[in-house]
């Protein structure tokens, strides 16, 4: 039996780099008030700014031991 090759018609494409492209018009955000929060948002948001609280302490009481500045009562 043969086999039956049938290529499919070629398209072209043409590809422009983003920086060449003509630029898009963009939404604009005046007049927009604030966004409403549901209270798993707030509490969310509210539990990873306690986290990046406690975790930036965590990095400047690290660095000031490393610094030698904290008496050593061992």
């Amino acid at each position: 039996m043969a086999a039956i090759h049938i290529t499919p018609p070629l398209e072209s494409y043409r590809i422009i780099h983003p920086l060449d492209d003509v630029a898009e018009t963009k939404c604009s955000t005046t007049g927009l008030g604030p966004i409403k929060m549901t209270p798993a948002v707030r509490l969310s948001l509210t539990a990873l700014r306690g986290y990046l609280v406690l975790i930036t302490l965590m990095l400047v009481y690290h660095v000031i031991d490393l610094a030698g500045w904290l008496p050593h009562t061992r």
